[in-house]
């Protein structure tokens, strides 16, 4: 097959590339699928998990470029140096996968296609088996949502210490992720972790009981939908 000349290196031949980005698509789509079926983000995994193939073809071919050629080599460290990202990743999972889409580019791209085939399908499986342990535990892990209109003259600083108190009189542990002030309002988002399922319910009419027009709204982030 016809070969594309690298600068100032060897040949870069088809017959490596195209079945590496083969490989490559497939395992980003099995990737894909298991941030879908197996994540716990509470942003919308459909649109992010997008960018995997992307991210995992683009290494593929940016490192078989780049192995035949030191002067391309050097040339992409400088072209890395000035790239800026202005989107944050906000959940430790999310670059946990995008970690794992630029391994399986790297892998491929060095011409490592079973040690990297192999890697991946054990990382992905060990972290399914890890997550179906998890999601059948008697804890409960939910995302809480809570929203409520503040009283003339009413501090938000107080709403959420007594807050803080229900929720430590009813969960193992709560980290607190949002917490939004407006004019006449608040909204805080917990990640609670609750000793069994019946402590839903005990929590739930405590926090009715000493916030009576509160809105109050519990996500199963296992379960949590994909779009």
């Amino acid at each position: 097959m016809e070969k594309i000349a690298a600068l100032d290196g060897t040949p870069l031949s088809l017959e490596s590339l195209v079945p590496n980005l083969i490989v490559g698509c497939l395992l980003s789509l099995v990737v894909r699928w298991h941030f879908q079926r197996f994540g716990s983000t509470l942003s919308n995994r459909e649109e992010f998990s997008q960018v995997f193939p992307f991210i995992c073809l683009t290494t593929i071919l940016v490192i078989s470029v780049v192995k035949s050629s030191l002067a391309l080599s050097l040339g992409l460290v400088g072209a890395l140096s000035i790239v800026r990202f202005r989107t944050p990743i906000k959940e430790p999972e999310e670059l946990a996968y995008l970690f794992l889409s630029i391994a399986i580019g790297l892998g491929l791209g060095a011409a490592q296609t079973i040690p990297t085939v192999i890697a991946s399908i054990v990382i992905l499986a060990a972290l399914a088996l890890f997550k179906q342990r998890r999601a059948g535990a008697d804890s409960k892990n939910l995302f809480l949502s809570v929203d409520w209109r503040l009283n003339s003259g009413e501090q938000p600083q107080h709403f959420l210490e007594t807050l803080n108190e229900v929720l430590g009189k009813h969960s193992v542990s709560c980290d607190l992720r949002r917490f939004d002030v407006r004019e006449d309002s608040l909204d805080a988002t917990y990640f609670v972790d609750l000793a069994s399922p019946k402590k839903l319910s005990e929590l739930t009419d405590d926090l009715r009981t000493t916030f009576p027009s509160v809105g109050v709204t519990f996500i199963d982030q296992n379960r949590l939908p994909s779009v």
